[in-house]
């Protein structure tokens, strides 16, 4: 194998493709990238069983082939080589050779078939979406997701459509966050359970600032990310999701409608005096009349009491919340004003937007 390539590209290219990589794994061929030289391109792969991503970069190949280098190791030589073309070349007993300016690295590597296979999927089935759309969902609930394996559901985001409208869920018990895009008519229909760190992982790669696609390629396991140059394939877990819609009310005891911003920087301020005890010390929201609230923390380590204009009805409470989870949720949102809802001191809280339905981010709240 040889070819002679940008330090730029293979960089960008090792930096997507390290976030499948699997660190310090029992099977030490997955602490590697492969690399595949064919035609006029590199294809580099990083894989730890449950995600994939390749990542294709332009190169004047001269000997097809391929091999497997240690991901840290070639990573770093490869930021550290003085100058912007790079020559790489592998010998029959897959040792690397790389060259740049007057620099000249010998590695180890390791046989390409000894790399596991990722999933081929058929490419007959295909959904488009903005990237920018689909990045902005996923960041927007990506927060959410559960990171308790013993319920392996929760750890994956649903990702469906109705055929006018995508919406990404996620939970993890305590709160929950939706969004929904309206993507017009007919829309396609579908319905993915992804695992969180394969989707989060995606969105990274997702261009926020163009008018760029994404398409989705699915099977019955598997689920494939095509930005073009760059793939990612996840394995989707294949168990029943919460009925997410049902933890939805819509009979609040008490509607709130608040600055968004000033309700942050309020919990925000409260948060600097909760230590990680967040149980035993919640960011507390108090209401004395229909035109303010009181947001309060006390702790071993001080106390705030900040009052904040709203515009309230229904019953006046006081309650108690974790303040990360409404910081999260707070921050995910782009409005400058928004509706919240109370069912009682022991039901969830519900943020919404004034008008529409683009979000729904549900909050337990702790029990005194």
């Amino acid at each position: 194998m040889k070819f002679v390539c940008t330090k730029t590209e293979l960089e960008q290219a090792i930096a997507i493709v390290q976030k499948a990589v699997k660190t310090n794994s029992t099977k030490p061929i997955l602490d590697g990238i492969l690399i595949q030289a064919e035609d006029n391109k590199v294809m580099l792969t990083g894989y730890d069983l449950e995600t994939g991503i390749e990542a294709d970069i332009d190169s004047d190949v001269f000997e097809k082939g391929s091999v497997v280098a240690n991901s840290k190791i070639f990573g770093e030589i490869i930021r550290k080589l003085p100058e912007e073309s790079i020559t790489i070349k592998a010998d029959d007993k897959n040792k690397l050779t790389i060259e740049s300016g007057v620099a000249e690295f010998n590695i180890n590597g390791n046989a390409s078939e000894e790399y596991p296979k990722i999933p081929v999927i058929d490419n007959t089935d295909k959904i488009i979406m903005p990237q920018a759309i689909l990045k902005r969902m996923i960041t927007n609930v990506i927060f959410a997701v559960s990171k308790d394996d013993t319920r392996p559901a929760l750890t994956g985001c649903l990702l469906e459509s109705d055929g006018t409208n995508a919406t990404i869920v996620a939970l993890d018990g305590f709160r929950m966050a939706v969004r929904k895009e309206e993507l017009g008519k007919d829309f396609p229909l579908m319905n993915f359970l992804i695992p969180g760190k394969a989707l989060f992982e995606a969105s990274k790669i997702f261009d926020s600032k163009n008018e760029g696609e994404v398409i989705i390629y699915s099977s019955n396991n598997h689920l494939l990310f095509d930005i073009g140059n760059v793939r990612v394939v996840s394995r989707l877990i294949v168990q029943p999701y919460v009925n997410y819609a049902s933890l939805i009310q819509n009979s609040a005891k008490t509607i709130m409608n608040i600055n968004r911003k000033l309700l942050l920087d309020a919990i925000e301020r409260a948060s600097l005096i909760i230590m990680n005890d967040e149980r035993r010390f919640p960011v507390q929201i108090s209401m004395s009349d229909n035109e303010s609230i009181v947001v309060s923390a006390n702790t071993d380590a001080g106390n705030l009491k900040e009052e904040i204009q709203a515009s309230i009805s229904g019953d006046l409470i006081d309650i108690d919340f974790n303040a990360k989870f409404f910081i999260e949720a707070l921050k995910a949102i782009e409005d400058d004003m928004i509706r919240i809802e109370f069912n009682g001191v022991l039901g969830p809280c519900i943020v919404r937007p004034v008008e529409g339905e683009s979000y729904v981010y549900l909050i337990l709240p702790i029990r005194r």
